[in-house]
Parts: structure tokens; C-alpha cells; sequence
């Protein structure tokens, strides 16, 4: 089986905020699910898989508490560079985002978001790169507003794409630079130019990646 045609399963595009003591961080994740409903004696729950190797997941098996702020279609893909693509270990991935800390200490994201939910850790399941966390919901939103976005619709409207550790990641497709035959490619999210008719090397010094926002540099040259 080839890997491209796991795409047809279905994902959301979701911002999972965290907190590591008192510092609220937040990451991207297209693997959220209800698995249960809410009943007068339980709680829905909701499964969530992030990837080891992401500093959020560490946070949320530290804390045992995240939350999950469903993107829309009008949510800015800047948003998804800035949390999707960048460590928080050791940057403030929050500050450009516009979000509110709840009182638990974990954010939610306020850029045109459909809704929000706060969520407390049951289970945790260990797979290989990846872990699943089994949560109750706390807490959330009266309401919902806006369509929320798919990874369908971030991959194919926004020309969007999964870091190297996510189980949906895929080698870039090749494109090429008309002017010159060869194609190039963000070293950062993978995101690859697409204009036929301005070729990479006439963009300008200060050109900057749609998706990740990484500078014209980060782009590697593929032959």
C-alpha cells in the first residue's frame, strides 16, 4: 500500500495548548476524536495523539491537563507556521497569537478559532513515536462559530504540510522553477513554491515562507 492514500482518512487541524509549570505553549495536532459522549454521570472524552518527540507532548504528560482550540477556515496559516513548526522549549511560540490563559494555566487560541475545549488527562496510551492521550472534557464552549478547517483544506487551499514526525508527514511533491528546472522546497514545514511564472530566485530578500514564516533562505535548492 502506498503511504499517499492514507490521506483519504479524514483530520481536523486543532491547537493544543499546554503549560509547563506557570509557561502556557501550544503546538499544532490533526489527530483529535470524541470517543464518547457526555452522560449526567460522565464527561465526554476526547482522544488526542502528539508525536514524542514534540515538547507540548512532554508538557501534557507532566501536567495531565491540555486544551484544544479547533481552527477554522479564516484562522491565519501564520498561525500554523508559528505553533506548528517551531520548538517552544526554548521560544515564546504565543507571542505574536492572539489567546487567553485560563485559569488551569494552559492557552486557547482567539485567531478566528470555532471553539475551545479544556481537557483533563484519564489514559495515555505509548505507541511507537507516537502518544495517545485519553481525556475528559472539563470545560469549553457554549458555542461554536465558522467552518472549521480540515488538513484537506489546509493542505490543499493553504498548500500546507506535517513536520517530518507527524504520522501524516510526506516527502514534498516536486515542482519545478520555470526559469530554471529546479525546484525548491521550505527546509522547515516542507512547503513548496508553486509559481510557474515568477521563478524562486526573482522572489524579494524579504520574501518569507506562506506557511511556516521561515525567511527565502530556509528554502533548499532540489534537482
Amino acid at each position: 500500500m502506498k503511504p499517499l492514500v492514507l490521506g483519504n482518512l479524514s483530520y481536523g487541524m486543532y491547537a493544543i495548548g499546554v503549560k509547563d509549570g506557570s509557561r502556557p505553549n501550544a503546538c499544532i495536532a490533526n489527530t483529535v476524536m470524541q470517543i464518547s459522549k457526555a452522560t449526567p454521570s460522565d464527561a465526554a472524552l476526547v482522544a488526542v495523539a502528539l508525536s514524542k518527540e514534540n515538547y507540548s507532548c512532554q508538557c501534557v504528560e507532566q501536567e495531565g491537563i491540555f486544551s484544544i482550540s479547533v481552527l477554522s477556515q479564516d484562522t491565519p496559516a501564520t498561525v500554523i507556521g508559528a505553533l506548528g513548526f517551531v520548538s517552544g522549549r526554548g521560544v515564546d511560540k504565543l507571542g505574536n497569537i492572539r489567546h487567553k490563559v485560563l485559569i488551569e494555566g494552559v492557552p486557547v487560541i482567539k485567531e478566528n478559532t470555532c471553539c475551545w475545549f479544556l481537557c483533563k488527562v484519564q489514559e495515555k496510551l505509548d505507541l511507537p513515536g507516537q502518544v495517545v492521550f485519553v481525556a475528559e472534557i472539563i470545560a469549553g464552549s457554549d458555542e461554536a462559530v465558522g467552518t472549521p478547517m480540515t488538513y484537506k483544506y489546509y493542505v490543499e487551499q493553504l498548500g500546507g504540510a506535517s513536520p517530518k514526525y507527524s504520522p501524516t508527514y510526506l516527502p514534498p511533491a516536486r515542482t519545478f522553477d520555470k526559469s530554471s528546472g529546479e525546484s525548491f522546497v521550505c527546509s522547515v514545514c516542507g512547503y513548496v513554491y508553486r509559481d510557474p511564472n515568477f521563478g524562486f530566485e526573482e522572489l524579494p530578500a524579504d520574501w518569507t515562507c506562506p506557511v511556516c514564516k521561515m525567511p527565502k533562505k530556509a528554502f533548499v535548492r532540489k534537482k
